[in-house]
């Protein structure tokens, strides 16, 4: 995990009033579930953009998000059930490993800018975000 960029992505994407305890929850290895759970009711709404179904193809999505800036590599903040959670990776890679699992997560295409946001999936397909900060 890099702490660093972990930081920043919590400080530029996450509502103020949550953030030093999401960084705590992400720095304990048994509290870092409890972020996950919860993600979507303490993102910055103003920075959600929502992607219009159908939006589950990880080359649309990853098409999208280099429209937007985003470089070949990007950082993955998931569940400790995944191997690629805190792991910098292909774009590309990042999303096909993760569009179906089910799970939340965030891939930082640019840490203080620009991520893609997937909630939990309970029922249908999961809602899509590109976050980005002007």
């Amino acid at each position: 995990m890099n702490k660093e960029i972990e930081e920043i992505i919590v400080k530029t994407f996450f509502v103020k009033r949550v953030q030093e305890r999401v960084l705590f929850e992400l720095a304990s290895p048994q509290k870092r579930n409890d972020v996950f759970g919860r993600r979507n009711n303490f993102i910055r709404t103003e920075l959600m953009f929502e992607i219009p179904k159908p939006n589950s193809d990880p080359e649309e999505i990853e098409k999208l998000l280099k429209k937007q800036g985003a470089g070949n590599m990007c950082y993955v903040m998931t569940s400790l059930n995944s191997y690629i959670d805190g792991e910098e990776l292909p774009l590309i890679k990042a999303l096909e490993d993760l569009i179906w699992s089910g799970m939340p997560f965030i891939i930082s295409c640019i840490p203080n800018k620009l991520a893609y946001y997937q909630g939990e999936q309970a029922y249908g397909s999961p809602q899509k975000y590109i976050l980005k900060r002007q």
